[in-house]
């Protein structure tokens, strides 16, 4: 295709789909972003306290409704559960593992028996969001780091509080005590907020517009049969990498304009929430990167909440309690379950690899970058700079693979509903297994140079 052609098709979908999606994106929140906007007003005038976690809990439900209408009540029903779940065990100092316990139960059995598929996945995020408040705070009461169990208008006020019900992100209790206080209005906050939001829409554009044609539409590479499938796999990894920046920026944006994701500097408030970090992603150093940068927030909350729980039983033991928590908050979702199971596989094997690697070669080549007071001899020397390549490019090539599944040209019907188990291992059969077959590969040579 030559330049002039390409240049008319890239006209067509800027008048198809980037003006439609961009609209119908801004026609979806923008009921929300007022809401936020109403919520930080009330909390920077308001001075009675309950009156701030009334509004919280009126602007968070008002916003459940516009987004799930009555399909809000199952998110209703799981706050009410975990407020009465915390207050019969308020002389208990197990609630975290109590509470974790009956908030599974209930997302399984209302998945199976009690919610169908679709308005499961509709309202999927939402409950997530507060399982993760309601356990957090379990946990936090149990260490003492909460002091005495909050009032139903603040803990109501909590878990829906209108800049993180609907997508997101985890916040604790305290972030949100600080936002009710309500910070002073700057021209820095709302700067902040807006830069997400755009960000945000500029993700869904890729995702929506860009990705799905980005070979050999913008990028004019072409491949053989063998290199086709790889192609497509990766055009479809990305399209979704981005949907998920989409909507992390996006609960970014949402939570600044609420009045949460601050940090305080001295004399200074620094509006810095962060949800994802793209680049980490696109261009990563290893796949342990790439699972904390793909959700800030809920990876902080996992490492916090369950992996430090779990240690007890051992590091890989703990990887597994950890990715399946994962699995299960996100419901009974084949293809998830076995991205975030795979995953757990690959990071524990990258992990010790590398750090077996550094051992011998006393380079700087672990998962995570190293601190320049690190006792390695060699830092950034060529060969190393290499083997940090070769890792970044493996890297990738898992996330091309686990991403594969994740196409968007597949009927509507069955994203709703969510990926069947026979979609999940055909897309990976395409592949020869290809990445759990190196994860294999990469154990067994660790276990050769141990």
């Amino acid at each position: 295709m030559d330049m002039s052609s390409r240049f008319e098709v890239w006209q067509e979908l800027a008048h198809s789909c980037g003006l439609i999606t961009i609209q119908q994106g801004l026609q979806q929140v923008w009921s929300l972003l007022l809401l936020c906007l109403i919520c930080r007003l009330c909390f920077r005038l308001g001075s009675v306290s309950t009156l701030k976690h009334a509004v919280s809990v009126l602007a968070g439900m008002w916003s459940l409704y516009l987004f799930f209408e009555l399909q809000m009540l199952w998110v209703l029903s799981l706050s009410g559960l975990c407020y009465l779940v915390l207050l019969l065990g308020r002389d208990s100092s197990n609630r975290g593992l109590f509470l974790s316990g009956v908030i599974v139960v209930y997302l399984l059995f209302g998945e199976l028996h009690l919610i169908d598929m679709v308005t499961w996945h509709k309202i999927r995020g939402s409950q997530m969001v507060v399982a993760m408040k309601a356990i957090s705070l379990a946990f936090d009461l149990d260490r003492g780091a909460v002091v005495g169990l909050p009032s139903p208008a603040e803990f109501l006020g909590y878990v829906f509080f209108v800049g993180t019900v609907i997508f997101g992100p985890w916040i604790s209790f305290l972030s949100y005590k600080n936002a009710i206080e309500g910070r002073k209005l700057s021209w820095l906050w709302l700067c902040c907020s807006c830069i997400c939001l755009l960000k945000s829409q500029f993700c869904l554009l890729v995702s929506t517009c860009i990705a799905p044609y980005l070979f050999p539409l913008f990028i004019p590479i072409y491949g053989n049969t063998v290199t086709d499938k790889w192609l497509r796999a990766y055009e479809n990894a990305v399209s979704f990498h981005f949907s998920n920046y989409f909507v992390g920026h996006l609960s970014e944006g949402t939570s600044m304009l609420a009045g949460a994701g601050f940090t305080d500097e001295k004399e200074h408030t620094k509006w810095d929430m962060s949800v994802v970090k793209p680049l980490d992603v696109e261009m990563p150093r290893s796949m342990v990167l790439v699972v904390t940068s793909w959700n800030i927030p809920m990876s902080r909350w996992l490492k916090i909440y369950v992996f430090k729980n779990s240690m007890k039983l051992g590091t890989f033991p703990a990887i597994l309690v950890t990715y399946t928590a994962s699995a299960l908050l996100h419901g009974l979702s084949f293809h998830l379950g076995a991205v975030l199971l795979s995953l757990g596989f690959i990071t524990f094997v990258e992990h010790v690899l590398r750090k077996r690697l550094a051992s011998i070669f006393s380079a700087c080549i672990l998962s995570r970058p190293c601190n320049s007071d690190c006792n390695h001899q060699y830092r950034k020397e060529y060969w190393v700079l290499l083997l940090n390549l070769v890792f970044s490019f493996l890297a990738i090539f898992h996330l091309t693979y686990l991403g594969s599944m994740f196409d968007p040209g597949v009927d509507e019907q069955e994203v709703e509903e969510g990926y069947a188990a026979v979609h999940t291992i055909q897309r990976w059969s395409e592949l020869n297994w290809a990445s759990h077959w190196l994860v294999f590969g990469c154990w067994v040579f660790y276990r050769l140079i141990l």
